[in-house]
């Protein structure tokens, strides 16, 4: 008795359907990478293409080190904006520890550590008061936090008269400017290592369960309560979080841009613009930290590009702006497509 194959299920070109072809699985992974890195990379090629010395080892990783305090104040942001809720803050917080640190160390080397110690305890006070004041008292978060940053801003002009008093310790400043000598590439700046550590630990608590946690909550803050999550502790958290975040790029720019009294001056809105420019969604529920962080490596490299072009950068704000309607705009609407 003789038998036959089964037919091969023919699709509407008559060509068997089974598995996608190769070609449609790389096509498949393409689509699957978030829009940010495309237009990173298509940023660095094209800053290279000008300036041939950003292809450099050396040129890249100066440029990592411009753009680690930014992709830091990023990861923070991200942490707060997931879970719902907005912070301000975090530029005058920036401008605060800067001011802070060269007040109290005044060029002294021994008072680096002790100092950089404050500065944490500072971070941890504002963040836990910028969340309890959002969670148990209730003040929505845009005005508790704006309130924070006119505190912060009113505290260093009393304090300065903006011209702030002491001077950063050499190995203060060490921490943004220098680096681990490598061979090759001669320095790895501490700057890019602290970035890359930051993004890890981010990764990795967004992989556990408070990272769930956060996501749950900035969806639907109701439900999460419901489902036995502690709504209260975890935006107090993220908004410490994004306080500690501000610190570490405070230490970094003291090192790398030096004492004034205007450091952390904007930081807030560039944070937010990388982060949601990083694809993470406006009112919560959404998102990656570390594509918001590529979205600061993306904001930086569109700045150094338009600084190559000539382009005033009084025009970084507007820039800013149009970044953050667009991406709001993108995301609302694949939100809609999606539902």
């Amino acid at each position: 008795m003789s038998t036959s194959a089964a037919p091969v299920p023919e699709g509407p070109s008559g060509v068997g359907e089974g598995a996608p072809s190769a070609l449609q699985r790389v096509f498949g992974a393409l689509r699957a990478i978030p829009v940010v890195w495309y237009l990173t990379i298509v940023l660095w090629v094209w800053i290279a293409a000008i300036n041939p010395l950003f292809a450099e080892p050396s040129g890249f990783l100066a440029y990592l080190k411009q753009a680690a305090p930014l992709a830091i104040l990023a990861a923070g942001a991200f942490f707060v904006l997931a879970s719902g809720e907005f912070d301000l803050s975090v530029g005058s917080l920036v401008t605060v520890c800067v001011v802070v640190a060269a007040a109290i160390s005044d060029g002294d080397p021994s008072k680096t550590w002790p100092v950089i110690a404050l500065l944490f305890v500072i971070g941890l006070i504002v963040g836990l008061i910028n969340g309890v004041v959002t969670t148990i008292f209730r003040v929505p978060s845009f005005i508790t936090t704006l309130a924070m940053l006119l505190i912060l801003d009113g505290a260093v002009w009393l304090y300065t008269s903006g011209s702030p008093k002491g001077a950063l310790a050499d190995n203060f400043r060490e921490i943004g400017r220098m680096g681990i000598e490598v061979p090759v590439i001669d320095q790895l700046p501490y700057s890019v290592i602290i970035l890359v550590a930051i993004g890890a630990f981010s990764a990795w608590l967004m992989r556990r369960h408070f990272g769930r946690q956060v996501l749950a909550v900035g969806d639907n803050d109701r439900a999460a309560a419901l489902s036995g999550i502690n709504v209260t502790r975890v935006r107090i958290t993220a908004f410490v979080l994004s306080a500690l975040s501000a610190v570490i790029a405070g230490i970094l720019l003291g090192g790398f841009a030096g004492v004034t009294a205007q450091v952390g001056q904007g930081l807030e809105f560039e944070a937010i613009t990388a982060a949601v420019l990083g694809g993470t969604v406006l009112g919560g529920g959404r998102g990656s930290v570390i594509n918001a962080m590529a979205g600061a490596l993306a904001l930086t490299a569109l700045f150094s590009w338009l600084n190559l072009q000539g382009v005033s950068g009084a025009f970084e704000d507007a820039v800013e702006g149009v970044i953050i309607i667009a991406a709001v705009a993108v995301a609302s609407y694949r939100l809609r497509e999606g539902s």
